[in-house]
């Protein structure tokens, strides 16, 4: 098992290694999947900052795919129960573009450097994820913002689309905090729980990402991206102010997305294989906290 082997090995060797015995074994336990994400973890908390900003910036703009795709199936699609769960597979789109091409999204980030910060719970590490959520959070959201502009007056779509996308958008600010809040646990949650699956995955990966997705849109779930996407349309259209966007959507959604990760799963998934991460600690000469 690669965990008997040298742990101060190269991390990105490491981590090769584990996928390795992913795909060999099946189906990982627990450990296995820990190490895969923590590792990758600690090389985006030392990734370069510009690097990290221009890719949560592409995220910000790949995630537009999430209200293109059910805008326009909307218009073509009669007005039946059945439509609205064909059209709520849509959204799964941007979040395929955005994992599959390696983008960094926030909400990924509640639990991929959080599993390092648990392992060196340390004021050094805590830093950095908050240096990370920082850059990653802000390309997102000026991505967003910039994407939602184009999308109102680039004359790219037709008004029956447009009109789509209006009311998908609506939903965003249509609740109070508190249900927002805990939309967005529950997103928060969900999407957490596909990153801890994906490294078991392999080739199944894009249904993963579908499913869970589809799943957050099918419940009318709060994402602080894909939201803002609509959230951003309805500000620059007029049907809504910089105060809804703040108050009704951006800090309840960041606030439970982050809970609904960071808490939900990052924490508790740790909880079941912490014993075996302080025994490989100690091992190492490491010092238990």
């Amino acid at each position: 098992m690669v965990r008997d082997r040298d742990k101060r090995a190269d991390p990105e060797t490491r981590r090769d290694e584990l996928l390795k015995e992913v795909s060999e074994i099946g189906r990982p336990d627990a450990y296995v999947l820990h190490e895969v994400i923590r590792l990758e973890g600690d090389e985006e908390l030392r990734r370069h900052g510009l690097a990290l900003f221009l890719s949560a910036f592409a995220a910000g703009l790949s995630i537009a795919l999430s209200l293109i795709v059910p805008g326009v199936l909307r218009t073509h699609l009669p007005e039946t129960d059945w439509a609205k769960i064909v059209g709520s597979m849509g959204y799964a789109v941007g979040f395929l573009v955005v994992v599959l091409g390696r983008q960094q999204l926030f909400t990924e980030n509640t639990i991929t450097p959080i599993l390092p910060l648990l392992h060196d719970r340390s004021v050094k590490t805590a830093l950095r994820v908050v240096r990370l959520w920082m850059i990653v959070l802000s390309g997102n959201i000026l991505g967003t913002l910039a994407i939602a502009t184009v999308l109102a007056y680039s004359g790219a779509f037709e008004p029956p689309v447009l009109r789509a996308f209006a009311e998908i958008s609506h939903d965003a600010i249509a609740h109070g905090f508190w249900a927002t809040f805990v939309k967005a646990v529950f997103a928060g949650w969900m999407i957490a729980l596909m990153v801890w699956f994906l490294p078991a995955t392999a080739s199944a990966a894009p249904f993963v990402i579908l499913l869970m997705t589809w799943l957050v849109a099918l419940c009318s779930l709060a994402h602080i991206v894909a939201g803002s996407v609509e959230a951003f349309y309805l500000v620059v259209t007029g049907a809504a102010s910089l105060h809804d966007y703040a108050v009704k959507f951006f800090l309840p959604t960041l606030l439970g997305n982050t809970f609904g990760g960071v808490a939900l799963v990052a924490v508790l998934n740790y909880g079941q294989v912490a014993p075996e991460v302080e025994e490989t600690k100690a091992v190492e000469g490491e010092r238990p906290d």
